[in-house]
C-alpha cells in the first residue's frame, strides 16, 4: 500500500459499479432476447474487465512512480508467493468443501456429494465454463488487488477494509442475477435463499482472499491462483446448494479463526498513523511560510 498517495476510493467504486452494471445489464437484455450472436458475451466480458481497467487507469494516472512500480511488481513477480503458503492456498478451500459436505450428511444430506460432479453447475452461451472460471479469477483479482483494496486499507484497519471489501465485492455481482444462464441467475431461480447465501458467502471469502494475498507479499498472482482454486473447488464435487449454505457458515468460522490468529495484521493502525504523520509533515512547512 502506498502511503503517500490519497486514494480516490469513492471515485473508483462509483465508476467501476456504473460501468460493470451498465454493460452486464445490456448483455443480459441481449442474451434474454435471444437476438445476439455472441454480442452479449462481449458486454459481459468488458463488464468483468471494468475493475481492472479502472484500477489500471487510476494507478497510472496518479503520477506516483512508487505506486506504479509496486503495482507492476505485485502483478509479475512470482517470487512474492511464499512457498510455505502454497499448502494452505491449495487445501483451505477443498477442506471447507469436504467439511461442509460431511456436516450436511448429519442432517440428511446425500453421501453422493463426495462424488465428482458430472459437469459444471452453469454455462453461459457457447463459452466453456472452465474458461469463464479462469477469466473471473484473473480479471477480478487484477482489479480488486491493486487500487481497489489498497484504497480501503489506506484509511482503516485490515479488518475493516476486508469486511467492507467483501460487502462491496458481493454487491458488485448483483447484476448477474438478471443474466440468463449465469450461476447467480440459476441459483436464484432454484430458491431465492440460495441467491442470498451466495452474496452473504462472498463476505468471508473476501476476508480469506485478502489475507491470502497479504501473506504472499500482496502478490496479485497469488490472489488470482487462489481465486481460481476457490472456483474449481465449488464445481469439482456434487455439492448441493443446501450444502453451500453450510459452507458459508464454515467460511465464516475459517475467517474468524484467521482474524483471531492474525490479530496484529487485522487490527494494526500503524499505517494509518504513518499516513497522518506524513500529511502533517507536508502541511507544516506551507503553514510556516504563511506565518513568516
Amino acid at each position: 500500500m502506498n502511503q503517500k498517495y490519497q486514494y480516490k476510493t469513492a471515485t473508483y467504486y462509483t465508476i467501476t459499479y456504473f460501468i460493470t452494471s451498465t454493460l452486464w445489464l445490456i448483455g443480459a437484455y441481449i442474451g434474454n432476447k435471444g437476438n445476439g450472436n455472441g454480442e452479449d458475451f462481449i458486454f459481459m466480458l468488458f463488464g468483468l474487465l471494468a475493475p481492472f481497467i479502472v484500477s489500471t487507469v487510476m494507478t497510472f494516472s496518479s503520477k506516483n512512480k512508487p505506486m506504479k512500480k509496486e503495482f507492476f511488481n505485485r502483478l509479475v513477480n512470482i517470487k512474492l508467493i511464499q512457498p510455505k503458503m502454497l499448502p494452505v492456498m491449495f487445501l483451505i478451500m477443498p477442506f471447507a468443501v469436504l467439511v461442509s459436505i460431511a456436516i450436511s450428511t448429519l442432517f440428511g444430506g446425500s453421501m453422493t456429494q463426495f462424488q465428482f460432479a458430472d459437469g459444471f453447475s452453469f454455462t453461459l452461451g457457447s463459452v466453456p465454463t472452465l474458461v469463464l472460471l479462469l477469466l473471473a479469477a484473473t480479471f477480478e483479482e487484477l482489479g480488486w488487488r491493486g487500487y481497489a483494496f489498497d484504497s480501503l486499507h489506506s484509511r482503516s484497519t485490515f479488518f475493516k477494509a476486508s469486511i467492507l471489501f467483501g460487502i462491496l465485492w458481493s454487491a458488485w455481482h448483483l447484476p448477474l442475477v438478471f443474466v440468463h444462464d449465469s450461476y447467480q441467475y440459476e441459483i436464484v431461480q432454484q430458491n431465492i435463499w440460495y441467491g442470498v447465501n451466495f452474496f452473504v458467502g462472498i463476505i468471508p471469502m473476501g476476508i480469506i482472499i485478502s489475507w491470502m494475498c497479504v501473506k504472499n507479499n500482496k502478490s496479485i498472482l497469488a490472489a488470482m491462483l487462489f481465486h481460481f482454486i476457490v472456483n474449481m473447488s465449488q464445481e469439482l464435487l456434487s455439492m448441493t446448494q443446501a450444502t453451500k449454505c453450510i459452507e458459508t457458515a464454515v467460511l465464516f468460522v475459517i475467517a474468524a479463526a484467521l482474524i483471531a490468529y492474525e490479530k496484529e495484521l487485522f487490527f494494526s493502525k500503524k499505517h494509518i498513523v504513518a499516513n497522518a504523520q506524513h500529511s502533517e509533515t507536508e502541511i507544516t512547512p506551507k503553514a510556516a511560510s504563511v506565518q513568516i
